[in-house]
């Protein structure tokens, strides 16, 4: 991933500090260097300055208008590949780079956790879907709603797993830890458009497709997508355990999923989420790194 411009961090004013590079220069928060760099631009730029105050309160009108609608019509709509073009679409010539570069990166490191999971919870069968778009047009291949899809089928067949089996999610030796899925690469991502129309930030475009998502698809698949990210706090769990590294589940901003939460925040939660996965995928990578290091040592 190239650099684009960003945020000014080469002056350093005692009485003036720039907080961008404070965010930049503080590495206490595990996430992939090249990640933050795109993390900090997209941040920064004009557009979440200055269209995400007026987007938000729009897009909790209309997710708000949205559940009213379908409370009262007859007709329930379930256009999934007509949402998924309108997406593509959108985000070909409308968000910034950096944003797409992310949203795609996110399919990639949570069919990734899923995976690691799935490895390591001994004598475990679980199916996986896993999802790898490296381009914006790979999405066309409804991967928004597969992706919501796939954590929920992931749960349900691993707890199924665990009854039936009488297995346990624990502690595995740092020695027996399969991390083979879990990539140290970029992914591969390519062919992210650049263009002058290009200008969205991630958080700014995530609330304004929020109401789109729940327009195009029933309310109950809506109901479930937003509450999925509640399982941020469930997967955290999970990891947290076959690791044996608890203290990472203070980085979890997505909890208690026993408690539905109201659709109105699903865009800032999405972010937070994105965000989440992001550190657990990054501490992954720095375990499987660290594990790479001991066996060349033994060799």
């Amino acid at each position: 991933m190239k650099n684009y411009p960003g945020p000014d961090l080469s002056y350093h004013d005692p009485a003036d500090p720039n907080p961008w590079l404070a965010l930049s220069l503080e590495t206490t928060t595990p996430i992939r260097p090249e990640v933050k760099e795109a993390w900090l631009r997209d941040s920064s730029s004009k557009s979440r300055q200055l269209l995400l105050p007026f987007a938000r309160p729009l897009a909790r009108f209309f997710i708000g208008f949205n559940q009213v609608l379908k409370a009262i019509s007859p007709l329930q709509i379930n256009w999934p590949l007509i949402l998924h073009r309108f997406l593509v679409s959108g985000l070909k010539t409308f968000v910034r780079r950096d944003a797409n570069y992310l949203i795609l990166r996110h399919f990639n490191i949570g069919s990734e956790i899923l995976a690691f999971i799935a490895a390591n919870v001994k004598g475990a069968n679980v199916p996986l879907n896993p999802l790898h778009p490296i381009t914006l047009n790979d999405l066309l291949d409804n991967v928004f709603l597969k992706h919501d899809l796939n954590l929920y089928n992931f749960i349900i067949n691993l707890n199924r797993e665990v009854r039936e089996k009488g297995l346990e999610i624990g502690p595995v030796a740092f020695e027996d830890l399969d991390l083979s899925m879990i990539s140290e690469d970029d992914f591969d991502i390519k062919d992210l458009p650049n263009r002058w129309l290009n200008f969205i930030d991630l958080e700014t475009a995530i609330e304004l497709y929020t109401p789109v998502f729940q327009f195009f698809l029933p309310d109950k698949d809506f109901w479930r997508s937003v509450n999925s990210l509640q399982l941020d706090e469930t997967i955290g769990i999970y990891a947290a355990k076959i690791t044996d590294k608890p203290e990472h589940l203070i980085l979890l901003n997505n909890k208690h999923p026993l408690v539905a939460m109201s659709t109105l925040r699903a865009g800032h939660r999405l972010v937070l989420h994105g965000l989440s996965s992001e550190m657990l995928h990054y501490l992954l990578v720095m375990l499987k790194r660290e594990k790479m290091k001991h066996v060349r040592a033994a060799q």
